[in-house]
């Protein structure tokens, strides 16, 4: 379906036009319509369908066609500064024809910047874009009016739940009319957000675009390895694969800072990105990545929602994740806009259980890559075994007509 089919406004079939915009995605296809009809919405969505541009297009033509007043006409809540930020330069890029005003609320900047926000949330925006402390702190003050808000979105619901911004969403929510169009958009639908949805939403159109898989184009393989064989073979990926873009995932951002001092040393050029960084900083660090002149990012679990770039074609994941929503979200960074992308995991011998249950969450099995030979006798993959008791076991490796530089 193409968005022409719509029924847009002209002045913002323009901004899809100049974004490059030409196709429905399924979840656009399917959320588009009871939007544009004012319906609530609760849709299940998994990280990489195009849901960004499925509440913000009809929101916006909304707003296009009737706007009555210049108070905030539209709330968007999201877990992470980096997705603000993506999700206002989305608004921007669409809204460029059009006489449609956006806000980013986030912390992690300096005070200039608050003042800055409140000075903005006084003389009002059609669309607000925040993370949920910040935008507390400023209804705290008591200069924010969102008594006339019309709409209302919730991205990454699951998400910010698990972070702890319950009471927050409550608390902004608390200072809109009950009478509004709510839109709440989780990857995963737990018991916890099936409550949040009875709570804020009316006789809302639930929509399952798909359970949470990784698309089947990612190319998917997993090393097993002992810990102390990780570093060698992540130099030896490194190496051997080619790619554009690679963005490797560590679960602590210890790690993270002596993985990139490690690869720098051995002559990579990585940068890193994680919560110690100024928010400055770390948008210096992501125009590098997405331009290209960074070819190489080191992060921890704040990028795996909150980042959009489309040329990331390598993920690796340095260790497994805690869960199996973790990993669907850190893969889902690659293979966007319909390219292809490869997403190799680390497996150390203690973490064979976890990745055995991303397995049952996937409904498959990972396929194993080999191990050069260089990295040493490796233990057998055997996730019912008593952790740190797998056999040893050296896993044959292909030849140099045999290696393929996307699949080591």
């Amino acid at each position: 379906m193409r968005f022409t089919e719509f029924d847009f406004h002209p002045v913002l079939l323009e901004g899809i036009e100049a974004s490059r915009y030409e196709n429905a995605t399924p979840v656009q296809e399917q959320v588009i319509p009871p939007i544009l009809a004012g319906k609530d919405i609760i849709a299940s969505a998994q990280t990489g369908t195009g849901k960004t541009a499925a509440f913000l297009l009809p929101v916006m033509n909304k707003l296009i066609t009737n706007k009555t007043h210049d108070k905030v006409n539209a709330v968007i809540i999201v877990p992470t500064r980096e997705l603000v930020i993506q999700i206002s330069q989305h608004i921007e890029g669409l809204a460029y024809f059009t006489d449609i005003s956006a806000i980013p609320i986030y912390g992690g900047n300096d005070g200039q910047n608050f003042v800055a926000e409140r000075k903005a949330l006084e003389l009002g925006a059609d669309i607000i874009v925040c993370t949920p402390g910040r935008m507390m702190a400023h209804l705290k003050m008591g200069y924010v009016d969102f008594s006339f808000v019309e709409y209302l979105i919730l991205d990454e619901a699951d998400r910010m739940l698990d972070m702890g911004f319950q009471d927050d969403i409550r608390f902004i929510i608390g200072h809109m009319p009950k009478k509004r169009q709510n839109l709440l958009f989780s990857a995963t639908m737990p018991e916890k957000i099936r409550k949040l949805a009875r709570e804020i939403l009316h006789e809302p159109v639930e929509i399952n675009i798909a359970i949470s898989r990784p698309p089947e184009k990612i190319v998917q393989k997993a090393f097993i390895l002992y810990d102390r064989q990780k570093l060698p073979m992540l130099q030896d990926i490194l190496a051997h694969t080619h790619f554009t873009s690679c963005l490797i995932f560590c679960s602590s951002k210890q790690q993270v800072k002596e993985l990139t001092r490690t690869l720098k040393h051995a002559g990579l050029k990585p940068e890193e990105i994680h919560s110690d960084l100024e928010q400055t900083q770390r948008e210096t660090v992501l125009l590098g990545f997405s331009s290209g002149r960074i070819p190489i990012l080191v992060a921890t679990d704040i990028l795996s929602r909150g980042i959009d770039i489309d040329t990331i074609d390598l993920v690796i994941n340095y260790d497994v994740p805690h869960d199996g929503e973790d990993y669907v979200h850190r893969i889902g960074r690659t293979a966007r806009a319909e390219a292809d992308g490869i997403a190799f995991t680390l497996v150390g011998e203690e973490e064979q259980h976890k990745f055995a249950a991303i397995e049952r969450l996937l409904g498959k099995e990972v396929p194993k890559a080999n191990i050069p030979p260089e990295i040493g006798e490796t233990p057998a993959y055997n996730p019912q075994a008593r952790r740190g008791r797998g056999q040893g076991n050296r896993r044959p490796y292909p030849s140099k007509q045999q290696r393929h530089k996307k699949a080591p």
